[in-house]
């Protein structure tokens, strides 16, 4: 039977849970209502009250005062109902409490369903609205288990899961129960019973909002991250310009030492960053991509953004990277095909000319240095 300890423990799952009580009683009201009517006569016109003030329960029945009664229901004669009050006329609605001694128990056993219904929901929603703020941010997690792959991750604060597909992980990083791992909030959906979490660590957002978070001129705007391009677990190259004249980009996100880029090298399990300032010309923006190679000059071949780099033939395979990896993230950065050949090729296909070039190695010296910050 609904008793005192019962709407005590609704405050206690108020103050424990943060769940209003009145989000319970209005639902076990409604519940409790449709419960009366199955067991005593679905015509009745009825309601089931809970009275916290009183710790008891109630059902009152209504029914409509007529001149002539059809459904007894639900109406009552003018006559009988002036027994009750002098004052009644035709159309008032008069409510009178018709609680069974046996509904205790139905209330009962339909509190405790109704309860746990409610609680299941209300706590799903408020697991919703909290993680709801995270999603494309980065959030500090604790790996729970690992099974057939797939990582699973605690979500701080609420307990709940985040699954880290291999899709979404850095090749050849390995993860143990206990670890605590930083990932980016890639997706929330609504599962069956909690929200379905999908993490992430191997995109170019988790490494934009990495380094949004360790360092500072990045998040204050006086450095802006213009392009990634990102070989997970291998190498990535990050092109930066300043918005303050008197604030060396490369240097802000290098840190002192090399503190800052070594925490997300740290973070990315070991991979290699190459931090390029960005550039509004073409060719000088291609020469620092293609760091730590050395450029002699950059000419334009036939076809949209289609350049060739020429460097000195003893720093041919610097440029091409190994298996081709600092070219082609090169092209990825700027946005540009990269045809990259030694002096002497270039000699030899060009006829000695370098053709449309608009990068003096003068002017630009000293680009290609090594910009490319190791662990």
């Amino acid at each position: 039977m609904i008793n005192k300890d019962f709407f005590v423990a609704l405050e206690d799952l108020e103050k424990e849970k943060k769940i209003k009580k009145e989000y319970f009683i209005s639902a076990l009201e409604s519940a409790l209502t449709s419960a009366y009517k199955k067991n005593f006569g679905e015509a009745k016109s009825a309601s089931v009250k809970l009275i916290p003030e009183k710790n008891t329960i109630k059902v009152y029945g209504y029914k409509t005062v007529v001149e002539e009664v059809a459904d007894p229901d639900k109406e009552i004669s003018l006559e009988d109902a002036r027994k009750i009050k002098k004052s009644y006329e035709v159309g008032d609605v008069i409510s009178e409490e018709v609680t069974p001694k046996e509904f205790g128990r139905i209330a009962a056993q339909i509190a405790r369903q109704v309860v746990m219904q409610k609680l299941r929901e209300a706590e799903f929603q408020i697991a919703m609205d909290e993680i709801s703020g995270k999603q494309n941010e980065i959030v500090t997690t604790q790996v729970k288990r690992v099974e057939n792959g797939i990582v699973y991750h605690e979500i701080p604060g609420n307990q709940m899961e985040g699954d880290l597909t291999k899709n979404d992980q850095i090749p050849g990083e390995t993860y143990c129960t206990g670890d605590r791992v930083k990932v980016f909030v890639k997706a929330i959906k609504e599962g069956a019973k909690t929200p379905f979490i999908q993490v992430n660590r191997n995109s170019n957002v988790f490494l934009k909002k990495l380094l949004e978070l360790e360092i500072p001129e990045i998040k204050n705007g006086d450095v802006v991250i213009k392009a990634i391009a990102r070989e997970p677990g291998y190498r990535a190259k990050v092109a930066v310009m300043s918005t303050n004249p008197n604030l060396d980009p490369i240097g802000a996100c290098i840190g002192n030492k090399g503190i800052r880029i070594n925490e997300i090298i740290k973070e990315l399990n070991g991979e290699k960053i190459d931090m390029v300032e960005y550039s509004d010309n073409a060719f000088e923006y291609i020469a620092r991509a293609l760091s730590p190679a050395k450029i002699i000059t950059i000419y334009s071949l036939e076809g949209q953004n289609h350049a060739r780099a020429v460097v000195p033939d003893d720093k041919l395979s610097l440029a091409i990277g190994k298996n081709g990896q600092n070219v082609r993230l090169a092209a990825k950065l700027t946005n540009w095909r990269i045809d990259v050949k030694s002096e002497s090729e270039a000699k030899q296909l060009d006829g000695g000319l370098m053709l449309n070039s608009e990068f003096d190695e003068n002017e630009f010296e000293g680009l290609g240095d090594d910009n490319s910050i190791e662990d």
